[in-house]
């Protein structure tokens, strides 16, 4: 009960966030957007012990730290670039943690599976299309945090074959989103603006994490009223 009232509590304080944003306060969401994935580390914190649960924190943390960082990317193109980096180890992370998570099933339909994987490597080859040419000095740290993510992604992908349900659906969908968020950001910096930029970076993002927390504790529990 403890664990969905603190999930509830960051469904919640995300809404006013991006209603925040939706509204035009940067100065606010400045404020507030360090405290959004405290509301997830600390439901992981305090959930069961399970195999998986510091190598899901790791990835939160470094998450975290990549949240606070970009606050400061207007003032120097080193606050992106190293929070490129945070959000890189945590793409990194979360590799680990789906390639260590336990299979509950075995049902691979190698069909969809192998579509999906065609669907990633079009999203990445249409992505180094669009970007290589306006990404100057930032072209080989921006395409190794491509693969990464797009690695990522992969990787839920195959896990969501090998793992129960509803927790493998959650986890691929929280990976789709949390590549969505990075591409509109690459999309919005280097190639052009979109209209709601930050709304839509932050929603998908929030969301994502959100998906992928909830679905790795859903794997993991122990009993049916602990989650």
């Amino acid at each position: 009960m403890k664990n969905k009232t603190l999930l509830n509590s960051y469904i919640g304080f995300s809404a006013i966030y991006l209603l925040i944003i939706l509204f035009d306060y940067p100065a606010i969401a400045w404020y507030l957007k360090p405290l959004l994935l405290l509301f997830l580390l600390y439901t992981v914190y305090d959930f069961e012990d399970f195999p998986t649960k510091k190598i899901l924190l790791t990835a939160l943390a470094l998450s975290w730290i990549g949240d606070i960082i970009l606050l400061f990317a207007d003032k120097g193109e080193l606050y992106f670039i190293f929070g490129l980096i945070a959000f890189l180890l945590s793409h990194m992370v979360y590799i680990v943690l789906f390639s260590k998570q336990l299979k509950t099933e075995t049902n691979t339909n190698n069909l969809l599976y192998i579509f999906g994987i065609g669907v990633i490597i079009a999203y990445l080859a249409l992505m180094f299309f669009l970007l290589l040419p306006n990404l100057g000095d930032l072209r080989i740290p921006v395409s190794i945090y491509a693969i990464v993510i797009s690695t990522m992604l992969l990787f839920a992908l195959k896990g969501s074959f090998n793992w129960s349900k509803p927790g493998n659906i959650y986890i691929l969908m929280g990976a789709i989103l949390f590549v969505s968020s990075d591409s509109i950001l690459a999309f919005n910096k280097f190639y052009k603006p979109i209209l709601l930029d930050s709304f839509l970076i932050m929603s998908t993002y929030i969301v994502a994490q959100y998906l992928i927390v909830k679905g790795i504790l859903a794997l993991n529990k122990k009993t049916a009223d602990t989650f």
